[in-house]
């Protein structure tokens, strides 16, 4: 398990109070976004009783557990209780949270609880971008990485060329002429990998047909990859009834 910086949702898709769970390295996190428009990435498990929290709603700046009703503010403390309205709420009552940030139209979060991240990406902000899709892999970010970095970038405005590609830990560039695709890579378990895909450029140009020909590349490169991992014997690990 890698520390740094990793994608956890396409930031199209995540709607001013709303929520949504995912995973990090088996971990379980709520991303949710506030009426500001900001977006949050915490651990999904209220302080109380351990629920999730991407079970619950956002009221405004304030996401509240569905158990209880208790509510959070932006910083992950705990500031109403429904039980106890009148309750001043102990400052110690908070959800663990992960640093986070939107770039390249994608959520990351930091993989460390309440720490000081650091800001450096390896890739240079594009903007803008034309989300694509998210695609759930049944194969380990390692056997995705070995498909992406032999993987062609589709023409999608040029007549054709060499792929260039360039990746970091959790982004995968693959670049033809002044085409680019972006591929970040969510490791959600051992062996289950989600992709958020995006087109570097204005949706103005690569909305519609060319958002459809990404997907479906994205799609043939799925199965090749989950091809791939059923011969090598790595299956997702089921839980017995």
């Amino acid at each position: 398990m890698g520390t740094g910086w990793y994608p956890v949702a396409l930031a199209e898709g995540l709607e001013r109070g709303t929520s949504t769970g995912t995973r990090l390295f088996g971990r379980e996190l709520v991303v949710w976004r506030d009426s500001a428009d900001a977006s949050h990435v915490w651990e999904d498990r209220c302080p109380h009783r351990g629920m999730r929290l991407s079970f619950g709603f956002v009221r405004d700046n304030h996401i509240a557990c569905l158990y209880h009703g208790w509510q959070y503010d932006t910083s992950a403390q705990c500031r109403y209780i429904p039980a106890h309205p009148d309750l001043a709420v102990p400052a110690t009552i908070r959800v663990a949270t992960h640093p986070s940030v939107e770039r390249f139209g994608i959520i990351w979060a930091y993989n460390e609880l309440d720490s000081n991240a650091p800001q450096e990406f390896a890739f240079a902000e594009c903007a803008p971008v034309t989300p694509v899709r998210s695609l759930y892999v049944d194969a380990s970010a390692a056997k995705v990485f070995d498909a992406l970095v032999l993987a062609e970038c589709p023409p999608l405005k040029n007549d054709g060329g060499a792929t260039q590609r360039s990746r970091t830990d959790a982004l995968v560039s693959l670049k033809n002429g002044s085409d680019e695709i972006l591929v970040a890579v969510q490791p959600l378990s051992d062996v289950e990998t989600a992709l958020h895909i995006v087109i570097a450029g204005p949706p103005d140009v690569y909305r519609g047909d060319i958002q459809k020909r990404v997907s479906a590349w994205g799609e043939a490169l799925r199965r090749e990859i989950e091809g791939t991992a059923r011969h090598a014997g790595e299956v997702r690990h089921e839980v017995a009834p």
